[in-house]
């Protein structure tokens, strides 16, 4: 486990602390935030499929998470500012998820005013901890629109290297394209699932 991030209890790894960011899995009072943030125009510009128009879709997020701890003990964090002045703000939500129950998948999305302090890495360090500890064997990936390069050297700085490039399935431009990372090489077979959907 990172020396900069440890757990309030040892059997898990719902609450996390980095140095900088106190990391939990999302509850409903969390709802007004998150989905303020994935309705920003600025955050989901790169990746316009992720757009929340509503706070149901928020909604149905914070519950895929909650379910995803409660199956898989590894999910989702909303990730709060731990210093000051701007401790207990909000900073953005991210961590790794289980996908197909074949991969873990990385995920983050900072508030504008976090980008560039390096904070997306200290969320993606502790979700890569926690994924390993729980299924260890399992690869680990992340999925970036094409042209999102804020997103692409942050996945890269964690030594994920790209293993797919195609069509982004599901986007409404048909000229995305969606960028498949993993810590691995993949088999043809796995590619094409997790590039499916």
């Amino acid at each position: 486990m990172p020396e900069a991030m440890s757990r309030e209890k040892p059997e898990d790894f719902r609450n996390v602390r980095t140095s900088r960011l106190v990391l939990r899995p999302a509850e409903e009072g969390d709802l007004d935030e998150l989905h303020r943030l994935y309705a920003d125009p600025v955050v989901w510009g790169p990746d316009p499929i992720s757009r929340h128009e509503t706070p149901t879709q928020t909604a149905a997020l914070i519950q895929r998470c909650r379910d995803a701890w409660r199956l898989d003990g590894v999910g989702m964090w909303v990730a709060r500012s731990a210093e000051a002045p701007t401790a207990g703000t909000l900073v953005g939500f991210g961590g790794c998820y289980l996908r197909h129950d074949v991969t873990w998948n990385l995920g983050f999305r900072l508030s504008p005013p976090f980008w560039g302090h390096g904070l997306a890495q200290e969320i993606v360090s502790a979700g890569v901890a926690a994924a390993r500890a729980v299924r260890p064997g399992l690869p680990l990936t992340a999925y970036v629109l094409e042209g999102n390069e804020r997103s692409q050297r942050a996945v890269e700085r964690t030594g994920l290297h790209l293993v797919w490039r195609g069509p982004d399935a599901g986007n409404p431009d048909p000229r995305a394209v969606r960028l498949l990372y993993a810590d691995r090489a993949l088999d043809a077979a796995l590619i094409d699932l997790l590039t499916a959907d």
